[in-house]
C-alpha cells in the first residue's frame, strides 16, 4: 500500500522524521518495501487559468487562451483529448518557457501557426503520476493565477508499505497513522467527520435475509449478503475536476484522478478504508436499491469500464428499483418466467459499478453507497468474473462493519464542499452487522505462551491504546476489540498484540529445553531420507522442479492418466480444476516450458490425489543429450534409455540399495502390462530393494506430441517412500574370488533381468555378482535367439577349489536348460 508521508504527518502531528521512522514499520510487523522521494514541478510550472478554448480548424489540436497572472495573456496549442471545451476558468499546469523538465528546455514555438507559449502538462509529463491521456485540470480558483505549482504541491516521499492478509485496518491512511500513534504513544487527529444525519433518508433500500441457502449445496448457508447499508444523497453538485489537494495524496496513493465524484469517492476510500459507490440519482428508478443475488442464471451485466459479464444466483448485486425480493436462490431460479428489467442493475455489489447508474460530467445529484458485504462471497464473485479492484482488495480482507454511515457522511461533506452541493439532512442505514465479541483472558496466559515477562497493567494499555475496551480485576482481562480489528478473535490474538507493541526485540533468546519422548525417536528420518534423495539427484545431473498439485480433465486425458477425481469448487483458471492422479504429467508440462532447450534433466517429488487415495511419488525425466558433445572430434554421451537406466542405477548404488529394471510387455502371464504413458516397446518395472516400487521406460510417442515435446523423453514414476533394507556389518572376505564365465541363449523377448534373477538363484549364497559383459545376435545361434554372456564371480571366507565350485555351475546350467534356454559353449 503506498501513502505519502505528509498524509501521516497531518494524522499524527508528532510523527518522528521519516529517517527515523522506518524501524518502526518493521516493529509493527509492517515492513516498507520501498520509499520513493516525489520531488515538487519545477517552480518554472505554473498554475494558469482558462480564458477560452476553441479547435484550430483542420487539425485536432485546441487553442487555449490563459491567464498566466504577472506574464499576462498567453495563448498555447494542445493535442489533449480533455482540452476540447474547458470551461472558462478550469485551472492547468502550464511549463512555462526557459522551464527544463525531462531534460528538455521548453520555449515558444508555433504549432499549426499558434505561438504556443509553453506546454500545458499531464501528470505523467510532470512526473507526478502515470494519468498520461489528458492534461491535470484544477477547479477555478484553485489559486491565483501565475501561482508556481510546487506551492501547493511541495516534495514529499510515498511509503509501500508491506500489508500482511490479516492486517486489513491498516489499509488506509487512517488505519496506519492509527497503529504509529498507538506504538508510539502518540495523539491520533482523526479526519473531520461528516454532518450527522437526522431523520429518515431519500432512498429506500432492501437488504437480503441471511442464512440463504445454495442451489448447488442446499446444506450450505450463506453467512449473509450485505448486513450493514448506509445510503446518503447530495444534489446541486458540479461535477468537475477534484481540488488540487486532493489530486494530490490520491496520485501519490498510485490512483489516478477521473473527476470530483470519482476522486472523493476514492479519496475516502484511501483515507477511512471503506470503499463507497456513487450512482447518479436519476438512474435510481423510485429512489429505490434492492441488494439482491442474481436473478437468474445466466443474467448479464456490463460493468462501468464496458466489460460484459454472466452473473449467476451466488452474485450480489445492487438494483434499482421496485423489484422482487428474493427469499433463497432457489426462487431466483422458480422465478425464471417473470420479466426483468436488466437495465436496472446499477453494480455488482462491492466490486464495480455498472454501465447503468455510473456517474457522467453532467450528473448533479448521486446516490452515496457505503455498505459492508460478505468477504467470502465477494472473493468468489471476483475471481469468477476476473474483476480485481481496489475495493474488493479491502472487502476481502474485513472491512469495520461499522463504518458505512461514517464513510458515507464523509463523502456527502468533500462533495458538498468541493462540488458546492446540499447534502440532504437525511441517512438510510439498514441491516444489523456483526462486530467482535469479547474476549477473556488472564495475565499468565499470555506471559505463557510469549515466554516472556509482561505485567497486566502494560497489557491493558497496549490493548487501550489499539482501541479495544478493557476490563476485569487482577489478573483477569475482558477485552472487547475495536470493530475495525475484524482479525482480532481469539486471546492468542490478543498475545500477539501485547507482542508486537511490546516489542519483539525483548523476547528472550534463551534456547528452551528439549526432551525427546519415545514416540519421537526416529521422527526426523523420513526428512533426512527425502534431503540424502534430493542431494543424491542433484549430484547426478537433476534440477528439482516444483509444480501445481493442480491440473484439468483435459491435460489427464493428453497425457492418458486417470481423470481428477477430487475437484476444486473454487478454481483459479479453468486448467487447473482437479487435484492431479499422476506426477509424470506435470514434469511433462515442464519440460514442455523448455522445450526449446538442449537438454531437460528434472524431477520431482510431490503428491498425487487418485482415486485409490492420496500417495506420494518420485519422478524422473530426461530429454535430449545427457552430455553434448565438446568437439567435432569427440562424441558426446547420448540421452538414450540406457543412459537414464544408468543414471537411475546409479542413484540405487549411491544410496545402498538394489535396484532392478523388469520389462513390461502387453503379454505379460502376471498380466502386468505396459503403462498408457509409455511406449509398448521400452517400458519396465522398477524393483527397489525386491519391491516393485513403479515404472519406467520411454515416453509415448503420441502423448509427447501432445505435449510438445520433440525427440525421446524418458521418465520415471515410483513410489516414496523408498523401500529400505535391513543393514548388518559382515567382513569382507579376504579370500580370492572364483570366477566362471556362461553364455546364455535366449529368445530375445526374453529380458537381461530374467536371466539374472534365475542365475543369482540358483547359485545360491556362494555367488557373489553377475556381471554381463557381451551381448551376440546373428547366424550361429538362430534367428530371433540372443546370446548374453556373463562373468559368475564366487567368493566364501575361505578359497574355493573347482571341486567347490563345480557342483554349483552344474545346477545353474541345468536351470538355464530346464527353461528351454540353450548354453553356448563359446562366448
Amino acid at each position: 500500500m503506498k501513502i505519502p508521508y505528509s498524509w501521516l504527518k497531518e494524522l499524527v502531528p508528532n510523527l518522528p522524521p521519516l529517517s527515523e521512522l522506518e524501524p518502526t514499520f518493521a516493529h509493527l510487523g509492517l515492513p516498507l518495501e520501498g520509499v520513493d522521494e516525489v520531488a515538487a514541478p519545477p517552480r518554472g510550472v505554473l498554475l494558469v487559468a482558462v480564458t477560452r478554448a476553441e479547435p484550430i480548424e483542420g487539425t485536432q489540436l485546441t487553442k487555449l487562451t490563459l491567464d498566466t497572472g504577472s506574464n499576462g495573456e498567453q495563448v498555447i496549442a494542445s493535442g489533449a483529448p480533455n482540452a476540447v471545451g474547458l470551461p472558462v476558468g478550469t485551472m492547468v499546469a502550464l511549463v512555462s518557457p526557459g522551464t527544463e523538465l525531462g531534460g528538455m528546455t521548453y520555449g515558444v514555438r508555433a504549432m499549426q501557426g499558434v505561438e504556443s507559449w509553453g506546454m500545458a502538462a499531464s501528470a505523467k509529463e510532470l512526473g507526478l503520476g502515470e494519468g498520461a491521456a489528458g492534461l491535470m485540470l484544477f477547479p477555478a480558483s484553485t489559486a491565483t493565477p501565475g501561482t508556481p505549482m510546487r506551492e501547493l504541491w511541495p516534495d514529499d516521499h510515498v511509503l509501500d508499505v508491506e500489508v500482511t492478509p490479516n492486517r486489513a485496518d491498516v489499509l488506509s491512511a487512517l488505519g496506519l497513522a492509527r497503529d504509529l500513534a498507538a506504538f508510539l504513544k502518540l495523539v491520533l487527529v482523526e479526519p473531520p467527520a461528516g454532518p450527522a444525519a437526522s431523520g429518515p433518508g431519500e432512498i429506500k433500500v432492501t437488504l437480503p435475509p441471511k442464512g440463504l441457502t445454495l442451489e448447488r449445496d442446499p446444506s450450505r448457508k450463506l453467512r449473509f449478503g450485505c448486513d450493514h447499508f448506509a445510503a446518503r444523497t447530495v444534489s446541486g453538485l458540479t461535477n468537475g475536476p477534484a481540488p488540487l489537494w486532493m489530486q494530490r495524496r490520491v496520485t501519490l496513493a498510485g490512483m489516478r484522478p477521473i473527476d470530483l465524484i470519482v476522486d472523493t469517492s476514492n479519496y475516502v476510500m484511501l483515507e477511512l478504508g471503506q470503499p463507497t459507490a456513487l450512482y447518479d440519482r436519476r438512474d435510481v428508478a423510485d429512489d429505490q436499491i434492492l441488494v439482491a443475488f442474481g436473478q437468474r442464471q445466466g443474467e448479464v451485466v456490463k460493468d462501468l469500464m464496458g466489460g460484459v459479464h454472466t452473473v449467476g444466483a451466488e452474485d450480489l448485486l445492487i438494483l434499482g428499483g421496485d423489484q422482487p425480493e428474493i427469499s433463497s436462490v432457489a426462487e431466483a431460479f422458480a422465478a425464471a418466467g417473470q420479466p426483468k428489467a436488466g437495465d436496472t442493475v446499477l453494480g455488482i455489489a462491492g466490486i464495480m459499478g455498472g454501465d447503468h447508474g455510473h456517474v457522467r460530467a453532467d450528473t448533479t445529484a448521486v446516490v452515496i453507497e457505503s455498505a459492508h458485504f460478505d468477504p467470502v462471497l465477494l472473493r468468489r464473485t471476483s475471481t469468477r468474473l476476473g474483476l480485481k479492484t481496489d475495493a474488493v482488495y479491502r472487502y476481502e480482507r474485513g472491512v469495520d462493519p461499522l463504518l458505512a454511515p461514517k464513510a458515507a457522511d464523509r463523502v456527502a461533506a468533500l462533495l458538498a464542499e468541493a462540488g458546492h452541493g446540499t447534502i440532504h439532512p437525511g441517512a438510510t442505514v439498514v441491516g444489523e452487522p456483526e462486530v467482535p465479541g469479547t474476549i477473556d483472558t488472564t495475565g499468565d496466559q499470555i506471559r505463557a505462551l510469549l515466554g516472556m515477562h509482561v505485567d497486566t497493567a502494560e497489557m491493558r494499555d497496549i490493548l487501550t491504546r489499539l482501541g479495544c475496551t478493557v476490563t476485569g480485576d487482577g489478573d483477569t482481562l475482558h477485552v472487547t476489540p475495536p470493530s475495525w480489528r475484524v482479525d482480532m478473535t481469539i486471546w492468542q490474538d490478543l498475545a500477539e498484540e501485547v507482542a508486537r507493541l511490546h516489542g519483539y526485540a525483548e523476547l528472550p533468546e534463551s534456547l528452551p529445553t528439549l526432551r525427546v519422548h519415545p514416540s519421537n525417536i526416529g521422527a526426523e528420518r523420513e526428512g533426512v531420507e527425502r534431503a540424502t534423495l534430493r542431494r543424491t539427484l542433484a549430484g547426478l545431473g537433476f534440477q528439482e522442479v516444483v509444480t501445481y498439485t493442480f491440473t484439468s480433465d483435459e491435460e489427464a486425458a493428453r497425457a492418458r492418466t486417470e481423470t481428477p477425481t477430487a475437484r476444486l469448487r473454487n478454481p483459479m483458471t479453468a486448467d487447473r480444476t482437479g487435484l492431479r492422479t499422476a506426477l509424470y504429467p506435470s514434469l511433462l508440462r515442464a519440460a514442455q516450458a523448455h522445450a526449446r532447450g538442449d537438454r531437460v534433466l528434472i524431477f520431482e517429488m510431490g503428491r498425487i490425489f487418485p482415486q485409490s487415495g492420496e500417495a506420494e511419488r518420485l519422478g524422473l525425466l530426461l530429454r535430449g543429450a545427457l552430455a553434448p558433445s565438446p568437439s567435432a572430434q569427440q562424441p558426446g554421451v547420448a540421452g538414450d534409455f540406457r543412459a537414464f537406466k544408468g543414471l537411475v542405477e546409479s542413484l540405487a548404488a549411491t544410496l545402498g540399495a538394489g535396484f532392478e529394471l523388469r520389462q513390461l510387455r502387453a503379454d505379460r502371464a502376471d498380466g502386468k502390462g505396459v503403462p498408457a504413458a509409455l511406449h509398448p516397446g521400452i517400458a519396465g518395472e522398477v524393483v527397489w530393494n525386491g519391491e516393485v516400487i513403479g515404472w519406467m521406460g520411454s515416453l509415448h510417442p503420441e502423448i509427447a506430441q501432445e505435449f510438445g515435446l520433440k525427440g525421446d523423453t524418458y521418465v520415471l514414476d515410483v513410489a516414496l517412500p523408498l523401500p529400505g533394507r535391513a543393514w548388518a556389518f559382515r567382513d569382507p572376505s579376504r579370500a580370492p574370488a572364483a570366477w566362471r564365465d556362461l553364455a546364455v541363449v535366449t529368445p530375445q523377448t526374453v529380458s537381461y533381468g530374467e536371466v539374472a534373477a534365475l542365475l543369482r538363484e540358483e547359485g545360491g549364497e556362494m555367488l557373489e555378482s553377475v556381471e554381463p559383459f557381451d551381448v551376440y545376435t546373428g547366424e550361429q545361434i538362430g534367428e530371433g535367439q540372443r546370446s548374453v554372456a556373463v562373468h559368475l564371480v564366487f567368493r566364501t571366507a575361505k578359497t574355493l577349489t573347482d571341486e567347490e565350485v563345480d557342483p554349483v555351475m552344474d545346477r545353474v546350467m541345468a536351470a538355464v536348460r530346464a527353461q528351454g534356454w540353450g548354453i553356448r559353449e563359446k562366448a
